[in-house]
């Protein structure tokens, strides 16, 4: 009898985990209007990112998490037109997760504003001496990924961190030598992988530059659409409309 009533537990937790296919028809449920070529991919695979860390066991939300995305939405969707639907879809995406939109964006401005008045180098002093630290906001933050042995490391809690860096200090996190020693001091002190971060982070800045690329490339294509529309137009109007008046005699 207990074992038919664990498998029949066990059978209802599985079948209750939602699935990614779940979570893209309750986004597409939410944002009904289609979504440009290339900002698509973007969209799945953010939303897909986020649903496979939010069915694992071992994720919990973190505010540099939260900015991780924020970060990442915005500046993938940089350009994208009509700018009014950014907003839909970034809501579209959380709440289809069963999410707050509001929570992200309020936790990714807090922590922007903080990271605006911390001195670098007190910074990562602070990070150096993690354990014996007691402070709130961004340490305390730290120091709770830090504490915790079952903390599900994912990229976008990277690209927070990387967020952070660039508000600090901009001209540290260009320099690669630089960069890769930061990012070493961070990931020893929250018990990271340095490599695995260092690749995720690579890959982030590589694919800004090729998103980039196909958006000055899209750019290009519009104005030229827009262009022959113009002409087209002109001819139109050249056709219908008579260039002298004329008198009857």
């Amino acid at each position: 009898m207990w074992d038919n009533e664990w498998s029949l537990s066990l059978e209802l937790a599985v079948n209750n985990v939602r699935t990614v296919s779940d979570t893209k028809r309750a986004f597409y449920t939410l944002h009904t209007r289609p979504i440009n070529s290339i900002y698509r991919r973007v969209v799945d695979e953010l939303m897909v990112e986020m649903h496979l860390l939010s069915v694992n066991a071992d994720f919990s939300y973190n505010p540099i998490y939260a900015l991780g995305v924020v970060t990442s939405f915005d500046r993938f969707m940089q350009g994208y037109r009509p700018e009014g639907d950014k907003d839909s879809i970034f809501n579209a995406i959380c709440q289809a997760l069963q999410d707050d939109p509001q929570r992200y964006r309020n936790d990714a401005a807090q922590l922007q504003s903080e990271a605006d008045s911390w001195s670098f180098n007190d910074f990562l002093n602070q990070v150096k001496n993690l354990s014996s630290t007691d402070a709130g906001g961004i340490i305390g933050h730290l120091k709770g990924v830090a504490a915790n042995p079952k903390f599900k490391y994912n990229r976008p809690f990277a690209i927070g961190l990387y967020t952070l860096l660039e508000i600090m200090n901009p001209e540290a996190v260009k320099d690669e030598k630089q960069r890769n020693e930061v990012l070493q001091i961070l990931a020893d002190a929250m018990h990271f992988s340095a490599d695995k971060v260092q690749k995720d982070l690579e890959l982030y800045r590589s694919n800004l530059e090729k998103m980039a690329q196909a958006q000055i490339v899209l750019e290009d294509i519009l104005k030229a659409d827009r262009k022959k529309k113009e002409e087209r137009a002109k001819a139109k109007d050249a056709v219908t409309t008579p260039t002298d008046s004329q008198e009857p005699t």
